[in-house]
């Protein structure tokens, strides 16, 4: 009887176990984003004006501001980031990397420099993000211009066009803390 008894209180409890409320089920800031390639097609006549960071609560975000409308896009994560137009590796820490792409160059009509970042391997200060470790230009060529973000592991993402300020436009990208 005692046998009985012992497998009762055993399966009751791995029933109430299984009935636990869905609020109770971990989930990280509700983020529903993946870690697969996201795109945009089209193109506008927009060039690259700055790249800025920012931290948040549950992700770390990259924004590349542009001088008109932000449209099209490639980013996803890839074994290395390379330069644009000769090929060569683009050196980044962390444990994965993501190659940014906008259809936007960052030189106008006539050739003159829209952004010229001070430092090529260090476009933003990283120290103190919880995802990112490193943002370094590729280049700029044949209309479209790429970074590539080095972050701590292969996390979700999620990347948007926004528009403003004024007459320009924004493509962000949003890193997650955890999965």
């Amino acid at each position: 009887m005692r046998r009985f008894l012992v497998f009762l209180a055993s399966l009751a409890t791995c029933l109430g176990l299984t009935a636990l409320p869905a609020a109770a089920t971990p989930s990280y800031c509700g983020l529903t984003w993946g870690s697969l390639d996201k795109s945009s097609s089209g193109y506008a006549p927009a060039t690259v004006g700055n790249v800025r960071a920012g931290r948040h609560d549950c992700f770390d975000r990259l924004v590349i501001d542009l001088t008109g409308p932000a449209r099209g896009y490639w980013v996803a994560y890839v074994d290395r980031v390379t330069q644009d137009g000769s090929g060569d590796p683009v050196p980044l820490r962390g444990g994965a990397f993501l190659r940014v792409m906008v259809q936007a160059p960052s030189y106008d009509e006539d050739g003159n420099s829209t952004y010229n970042p001070a430092n090529r391997t260090e476009l933003v200060n990283t120290s103190g993000y919880q995802t990112f470790r490193q943002a370094a230009w590729a280049g700029s060529f044949e209309g479209q211009s790429g970074l590539g973000l080095g972050v701590r592991a292969r996390l979700p993402f999620r990347v948007m066009t926004l528009d403003g300020p004024g007459a320009g436009g924004r493509v962000v990208i949003d890193v997650a803390h955890h999965w």
